[in-house]
């Protein structure tokens, strides 16, 4: 494929010294090892290329880095203050009632002492009453069984984020 019809977002990520796209990988995961993974194999003729890439190393990735990516992200109902992107996933808390949203913060605890990570999904597009489900329905799962959900949102999470990276103007 040429430059040409490669979009100008993925030109522009492709074109990064290593340090800046390094950096904004691990501001969509905060895995270095994913991040590692997708810095080797740039540049990307299309966002699919690189989707895909991020699909192969996430499937790729250790408990030990998946415990890295999940650091990166706050507890649902509690986006870093300050940070836009956290704010707008979970965007379906913002309007929740207080009852949720301390119904939320027990879940959260609870699933946190049961698997001593935070509560992880794709929480894009989701009600709060849809995160509140889930967390209900996943805290009895086995480590193993939330491991291996916890990599498929992670995932997701991460296509949604490359997404904006690459499709910017």
């Amino acid at each position: 494929m040429t430059s040409t019809s490669t979009p100008p977002g993925l030109a522009r990520f492709n074109a990064l010294e290593e340090d800046a796209a390094r950096a904004a990988l691990l501001e969509a995961c905060s895995s270095t090892a994913w991040a590692r993974r997708l810095l080797a194999a740039r540049p990307y003729a299309a966002p699919e290329d690189l989707y895909a890439a991020s699909d192969a190393a996430m499937a790729e990735l250790t408990a030990e880095d998946l415990a890295e990516a999940m650091a990166g992200h706050p507890p649902i109902g509690r986006p870093k203050p300050g940070d836009p992107t956290s704010a707008r996933e979970q965007s379906g808390m913002a309007g929740a009632s207080d009852q949720l949203k301390a119904e939320m913060l027990e879940l959260n605890l609870a699933y946190q002492d049961k698997f001593g990570h935070v509560f992880l999904i794709c929480a894009t597009g989701r009600t709060g009453e849809q995160m509140r489900d889930a967390v209900k329905e996943r805290i009895g799962n086995s480590p193993e069984q939330e491991r291996e959900i916890v990599r498929t949102e992670l995932g997701k999470i991460n296509r949604i984020r490359l997404a904006r990276l690459v499709e910017e103007d």
